[in-house]
């Protein structure tokens, strides 16, 4: 499993967040929990809903943009938050993802809400290597 860390003094109504994965796979379920773990506690999160979910996008980049932005339209959507994560992402352009999620509906009376993002930016927006796996830095709007 990646790391991921919050960024302070990044955005002053934002959350800014830093994730290191060993592999794109990793990165990109760090940053699913990452952001699951942003709205929500992650313990008071019924398992009840499992989702596939398949993404395709031109650019790598843009494929862990509109991961991310999907999982926050599924959150608006559905009030669906996952807190487990499996994900493949192949090809050469386009790119494609496909997760295998695990989590629940938000209840009011046991899921206990941290942030509410709205979207992920572009502001400071970055995917790339590194020696030993991948880095991103993800801004969301709170």
């Amino acid at each position: 499993m990646g790391v991921w860390r919050v960024v302070d003094d990044v955005a002053l109504a934002d959350c800014a967040v830093d994730i290191e994965g060993t592999d794109l796979d990793d990165l990109f379920e760090t940053a699913a929990l990452a952001l699951a773990e942003l709205m929500v506690d992650p313990a008071t999160v019924s398992m009840t809903v499992e989702r596939t979910l398949a993404v395709e996008a031109a650019e790598l980049d843009l494929l862990l943009f509109d991961f991310l932005s999907e999982l926050i339209f599924l959150k608006d959507r559905d009030r669906e938050v996952f807190t487990r994560c499996r994900v493949r992402v192949g090809g050469e352009g386009p790119f494609r993802l496909r997760a295998q999620l695990g989590g629940g509906v938000i209840d009011r009376e046991r899921t206990t809400l941290r942030a509410d993002p709205k979207a992920v930016t572009f502001h400071q927006f970055a995917l790339e290597p590194r020696e030993g796996g991948w880095r991103a830095r993800l801004v969301i709007d709170i």
